[in-house]
């Protein structure tokens, strides 16, 4: 199975920690629309006519399209490739774009599925983040959803942040849960290099991220939803049996997938490639029939590491048999030796003949991937 992604590089306003390409001028949205359409005709053939089991409209904020752009959007998808009948349709959507009618509008273009930034239901984190939408809107919005049909819901939750306490951040998780919301993807604050909280944090006109803090509320994710009967199947992400995200699970299971629109990846099995991120090029790029990309083959170990680096942050772990059949047999005992010291301190264990990371691990994914990576 395959994947589709479009980016949709346009927002209302710009959150303080956001490194994601975007605009917040919709003055080239018809010409980008347009190229988009013309990028589809191009690489109407990079999929080679796999099934198409999930489409994915991030950003940006995709909730800021009219239902028309998203019409034909979707409908090009539907001539060019070929999309199972039920396939999940993803829209990321902002919270004050999601009027009853424009949830309608949603449900008629063919989206079946949202992605809601609430990132928090407390005013003064809202403030703090710069975000467009306040606490009333971000419940509201919700319930609206629901009244509209939409089961399959997941939103979005940030923690560690510096207005949140321990006791407001187990609020939103209960809030949350509350709600019956099936999905969940929580992210802990972080500072990327050239946003403006970056900026706010170097002149000192905003305090450091607690990384203790970030853990604690971790810690408290965890246990609370393990307690409401949800799955922690991947490191940010949570969901009732039967819920989990179809796309998102394809990129950590390696699955290919196309990625359109500005800014872009897309990932074939062997090479990965991204667009410029460029309104403006991209679109003067696809006037003259060109995609704006670069591309980078994919060495064997370079695929290995990238196996273990999204197969560890989720609850299926890095499977051994895996790793032996696509990488060898010496690539899989060097990894077992390697993870050795994380079996011990019950960071990690072998469960079903692959490397699970326990409870205690996850607080510290990335550097235990790092760690085990082949050179």
């Amino acid at each position: 199975m395959a994947g589709i992604y479009l980016h949709i590089p346009f927002c209302k306003q710009a959150c303080y920690y956001c490194n994601f390409h975007f605009s917040t001028s919709l003055a080239q949205r018809p010409q980008l629309i347009q190229q988009m359409l013309q990028e589809m005709v191009l690489q109407k053939d990079y999929l080679g006519n796999q099934p198409v089991s999930s489409i994915y409209f991030g950003g940006g904020t995709p909730s800021l399209l009219p239902q028309e752009d998203l019409r034909q959007l979707l409908d090009q998808l539907y001539t060019l490739f070929n999309i199972n009948t039920d396939a999940e349709i993803t829209l990321e959507a902002n919270p004050d774009d999601l009027s009853p009618q424009k949830l309608q509008e949603l449900r008629t273009a063919g989206i079946n599925r949202l992605s809601i930034g609430i990132q928090s239901f407390h005013e003064e984190d809202l403030r703090w983040m710069h975000r467009a939408h306040n606490s009333e809107q971000a419940l509201q919005c919700i319930l609206d959803a629901k009244a509209a049909g939409f089961k399959n819901l997941t939103i979005d939750l940030i923690y560690g942040g510096p207005t949140l306490t321990d006791e407001g951040w187990a609020r939103n998780v209960q809030q949350a849960i509350g709600l019956g919301i099936t999905h969940l993807s929580c992210y802990a604050l972080t500072v990327e290099p050239g946003t403006a909280l970056d900026h706010f944090i170097r002149k000192k006109k905003m305090p450091a991220v607690d990384a203790d803090k970030a853990a604690r509320h971790f810690e408290q994710l965890m246990n609370r939803t393990a307690q409401a009967g949800y799955e922690h199947y991947e490191i940010s992400n949570f969901a009732l049996p039967g819920w989990h995200s179809r796309h998102n699970s394809s990129y950590w299971q390696g699955q290919p997938y196309l990625g359109l629109g500005p800014s872009a990846h897309s990932f074939n099995g062997h090479s990965r490639q991204w667009n410029l991120a460029s309104n403006a090029g991209y679109i003067k790029s696809l006037e003259q029939g060109i995609i704006p990309f670069e591309r980078e083959e994919l060495t064997p170990v370079m695929m290995l590491n990238e196996y273990i680096m999204t197969t560890l942050r989720t609850s299926a772990g890095c499977v051994l048999d895996t790793v032996a059949g696509r990488f060898g047999e010496d690539s899989r005992d060097q990894l077992l030796q390697a993870a050795h010291p994380f079996l011990q301190k019950k960071w990690m264990v072998l469960k079903n003949n692959a490397l699970v990371l326990t409870p205690e691990g996850r607080l510290f994914a990335d550097g235990i991937a790092s760690d085990l990576f082949f050179s």
